[in-house]
Order: C-alpha cells, then sequence, then structure tokens
C-alpha cells in the first residue's frame, strides 16, 4: 500500500482507528527533558512536510498489519499538530489509565467521536487513541481527555508506566467517525453500541450530545436532539469504563438519555447502585431493532466481530448505510 498524506485545512475522513499504533520518530522539538514548555516557534517545526516524511517512513518500517499510521495513512488529518501536557491521570479502571491533556495550540480543534495521533518524546512508535470528553471541554478549558488501555504496545506502556504530570505528547486528529449535527438540521435520535474500551469515542458523543441539551434548554434554539439510548458491553463492572459519568447524565436528562450495561464474564455480586442498569449476557439483536426508525443513527466501537455483526444486522434489517456509523479497534 502505497502511503497518501494530503494537507488540507479540513478534517482527515479514515475507517477504523481507534486503537492501534505504528513506527515514527518524534521531532527535535520533543527530544528534551520531560515537562519542558515548548514554544511556539519550537511547535511550528512539526511542519506537514516533515511529518509527511515522518509517516511514511513509519509505515515503509512497520512490520504489524494493524498498525494506527499505516491503516491511516491514506487518510487526511488536520494541518493543526499541537504540544500537550499532562495536566492530570487516573486508573478507570484495572486496566485502563485516563488520561487529561492541557492542549497548547488555540486552533486545535476536534469533532465528537474522533481520535488524535499521539506522538511521544523519546518513543519511536504513534499510538492511535479516541477522544472520550465533549469537544465544549476543549473550548472552554483547552483540555482533551483518553482512556488508554493496558498493552505491550510502546505508547501505552508508556502511558502506563512512565507517563507523569506535565509529561508533553504531540497530538493531531483524524477520523471519519463522528457526531457534529448543526443547528438547522433535523432532529435525530441516536443509538449508541459500545464494546470494552470502545466506549471512548461513544462517551465522546454522549457527552456532547448532553452539552446540545444543555444549550438548547438554556438558550431555547440549537440543534433538536431526540432520544440517546447507550448499549454497553465489557466483560465485568470494574472493566464497565465511565460508569459514573453514564449515570449521571441519564439521570440528568431521564427523558432523553438511558443505558443498558452488559458483563459477559461477572464472577462477583453487582452493586446495589448498578443492578438495575447491568444485565448479565452480551447485547442482544433483538434490544437493538427495537430502537430502528428513520430518524435513528446508529453509532458502533467495539471490536472487530461485534462491530461487524450489529452493523450486518442494521442492514439486514433495511437500516440505510448511511445511518450505520461505525469503528473498529484492535
Amino acid at each position: 500500500m502505497t502511503p497518501k498524506i494530503s494537507w488540507t485545512s479540513k478534517f482527515c475522513v479514515c475507517p477504523g482507528g481507534t486503537m492501534a499504533c505504528a513506527a515514527v520518530m518524534i521531532p527535535g522539538l520533543l527530544r528534551g527533558s520531560v515537562g519542558t514548555t515548548c514554544t511556539r516557534a519550537a511547535l511550528l517545526r512539526l511542519t506537514p512536510r516533515s511529518l509527511r516524511h515522518l509517516t511514511l517512513t513509519s509505515v515503509m518500517k512497520s512490520k504489524r498489519k494493524t498498525d494506527h499510521m499505516e491503516r491511516t495513512a491514506d487518510v487526511v488529518r488536520r494541518e493543526v499538530v499541537s504540544t500537550a501536557k499532562v495536566c492530570g491521570a487516573a486508573n478507570e479502571s484495572p486496566s485502563v489509565k485516563r488520561l487529561h491533556l492541557l492542549v497548547a495550540e488555540k486552533d486545535f480543534s476536534f469533532k465528537a467521536g474522533q481520535w488524535v495521533d499521539f506522538f511521544i518524546p523519546g518513543v519511536s512508535v504513534v499510538g492511535g487513541f479516541s477522544i472520550c470528553s465533549s469537544p465544549r471541554l476543549l473550548e472552554e478549558e483547552r483540555i482533551i481527555e483518553l482512556a488508554v488501555k493496558y498493552t505491550n504496545h510502546p505508547p501505552a506502556l508508556w502511558i502506563h508506566n512512565q507517563c507523569t504530570l506535565d509529561s508533553e505528547v504531540a497530538l493531531r486528529v483524524g477520523g471519519q467517525f463522528f457526531f457534529d449535527p448543526q443547528p438547522t438540521d433535523a432532529s435525530r435520535n441516536l443509538v449508541l453500541i459500545a464494546g470494552g474500551v470502545g466506549i471512548n469515542p461513544l462517551l465522546s458523543i454522549l457527552r456532547h450530545s448532553a452539552d446540545l441539551l444543555r444549550e438548547r434548554a438554556n438558550k431555547g434554539s440549537g440543534f433538536e436532539i431526540g432520544t440517546i439510548k447507550l448499549f454497553y458491553s465489557a466483560k465485568n463492572t470494574s472493566e464497565l469504563l465511565f460508569k459514573k459519568n453514564i449515570l449521571d447524565l441519564v439521570n440528568e436528562f431521564p427523558e432523553k438519555i438511558a443505558c443498558s450495561l452488559h458483563v459477559t464474564k461477572q464472577t462477583t455480586q453487582i452493586s446495589a447502585d448498578l443492578k438495575p442498569y447491568i444485565t448479565e449476557g452480551r447485547i442482544m439483536e433483538k434490544e437493538i431493532r427495537d430502537h430502528i426508525s428513520k430518524e435513528t443513527l446508529f453509532y458502533i466501537c467495539g471490536p472487530p466481530p461485534m462491530t461487524d455483526f450489529f452493523s450486518k444486522q442494521l442492514e439486514n434489517s433495511h437500516v440505510p448505510k448511511e445511518h450505520i456509523c461505525f469503528e473498529k479497534w484492535w
């Protein structure tokens, strides 16, 4: 595959890029000590030309067919590349670490559901991680949030074992999996189907939907969203990420937002506060079919077999392809 990187000011189009990495060298500006504040002049050294060269090199050297940079080599990214500083970190689950990143570049922006190329100083592999925060958090506080599962890939290892407060990285936005309605668009219902760490981009969409609901309630204008139903499956309740965040939104908008949380290998007792929302067993086709309507958009993110299964089921139920959006993670 011959990679083609076209640098324009628009967002990129990319099928599947949630959780993967590829070999690429980080530019010189980030080789200094961790926590160093980069100047704007230094930031500009991350030019489209230099990053294109680095990306091409990474694809040629990569031996993994599922590398993030290889899978997305034909994709247009946003031209803006920004340094970012880790301003918060916590364990979201036994296997997932959550990061808050303070973004330096004012022109850096994203749409709910998109991912970032994640450049780490001193690490010759680029990460690809979905953003799980709302675009409004970035607009108001210049912060984005990631949640990264522990794996043996160098970017994930760095995040879990070496990343500290004030560590610096560089970010670039990409992805065609997003929800970005305009104020005059027709109202839509959303069905979000997540498996494991595939919750990340769907949480971004859920949080963005909540922001739209608040805006509509406060101003009486803006996009009028319909109902939102989240189906989310994980191995057990400890691996159901962002439980509190999700249930807080369900309680804030009981007539608009609902969730069905599924666990497939639960071995301990389920807590009383979670029990009303938990189903033991996988998400069933009938649950999804019950939400089919001409006003409903379906967003799916999880392991490829799960994503393939539900997208095929929806197509077989005559849901238009343009109403089925999916992102696969590996």
